[in-house]
């Protein structure tokens, strides 16, 4: 039988002549015959372990349009999964991704690629550490990021994601009767939250290791190269980095931006593959640099999900001491009426300048 383009087996190139549009501006056609035959075999080896892989938005495109049955940010992955009847999780992301993923699905089986996929914003903060802070702190409710361990998440009072932390920790503050509430691990998103509320923080010195790195003097040099470029940025990013910003907002909130405003240029101040996996749906708009790599997505490819899946490799388990009350953490956001768009840092209107508690 011959072959189609770039080589491929008639079979393969049909399989995958969706997928090469949305890839094609970031796989070379000399990398892409080798990147299709695993997609090709990936995609098979779901159907025979009856397994849905959950795709980051910071996966590489090819892993996020090629074999992502799910894709989006990590609350939004471990949700859909619940919701599956499938038997098999495979985490295309980091490892307290996997475990947010096995806290809601006790009863599937979880793999993650590379058990080496951390994430410094994870790392920074650990269950006993949280137990002093509750012990200093007695009576304030613990608001506490998605992007935690399991440990974290069990000593919590209710889950927060960057799209919603403005709505619970609001909501914390009223439910418990205080003014204040500990808002963990990211100092920079506890900041920019308290711009936002007159609601108390107190927050630990976190940082996510790909956000913390950009700067102000990034965003001038954005502006003189391209001033009709529209700048958006993470709220893990430092307070005057989403003041100098155009829009600063959750994944979900840029992702909203651009598909819907499709400005002709933007900058996304965020991790460098969620820029080219919204670019796939926005033909019309220039994705312009600066952004930065985490070296634990990266560590997630096409051929250790292939080993995987086809090994059954690197489970990802919870005590079971910790699966309950942290269920119960997540499940009281998730049970929260979502906000009717996710959540806008705004920074020029912020209602007051607040200086947060650092623990």
């Amino acid at each position: 039988m011959a072959d189609g383009a770039f080589g491929l087996s008639p079979a393969t190139e049909a399989a995958t002549a969706a997928i090469w549009p949305k890839v094609r501006d970031h796989v070379t056609p000399l990398e892409w015959p080798a990147q299709a035959e695993l997609i090709v075999e990936i995609n098979r080896l779901k159907r025979e372990r009856n397994a849905v892989i959950l795709a980051h938005n910071y996966m590489t495109p090819d892993i996020f349009h090629g074999v992502g049955d799910y894709v989006g940010d990590s609350l939004g992955l471990a949700k859909e999964a619940a919701k599956s009847d499938a038997k098999v999780i495979v985490q295309a992301g980091v490892h307290f991704m996997a475990e947010t993923s096995k806290i809601l699905s006790s009863d599937k089986t979880v793999l993650i690629p590379d058990l080496r996929a951390g994430c410094s914003l994870a790392a920074s903060i650990t269950g006993a550490d949280l137990r002093l802070i509750k012990a200093r702190y007695p009576g304030l409710p613990v608001v506490t990021y998605v992007n935690t361990t399991a440990d974290v998440k069990a000593e919590t009072d209710i889950c927060c994601t960057s799209a919603n932390a403005v709505q619970v920790v609001e909501w914390a503050a009223k439910e418990w009767g205080v003014d204040r509430v500990i808002l963990i691990p990211d100092e920079f998103l506890a900041r920019n939250v308290a711009a936002q509320t007159s609601v108390g923080i107190i927050a630990w010195k976190g940082r996510c290791e790909v956000h913390e790195r950009f700067t102000v003097d990034d965003i001038a040099e954005m502006r003189a190269a391209y001033p009709d470029a529209e700048i958006l940025a993470h709220p893990e990013c430092p307070e005057e980095v989403l003041a100098a910003s155009d829009f600063a907002g959750s994944t979900a909130a840029m992702s909203d931006y651009v598909t819907q405003r499709k400005p002709k240029q933007v900058v996304m101040i965020t991790e460098c593959s969620m820029a080219s996996n919204v670019a796939a749906d926005s033909p019309d708009t220039r994705f312009i640099g600066p952004c930065n790599l985490c070296p634990h997505m990266k560590r997630i490819t096409l051929e250790n999900i292939r080993d995987c899946l086809l090994n059954m490799q690197f489970e990802v388990t919870v005590p079971e001491a910790l699966i309950e009350p942290a269920r119960r953490a997540v499940q009281r956001m998730v049970d929260l009426p979502p906000p009717a768009v996710p959540a806008r840092y705004d920074m020029i209107k912020a209602r007051h300048h607040v200086d947060v508690e650092l623990i």
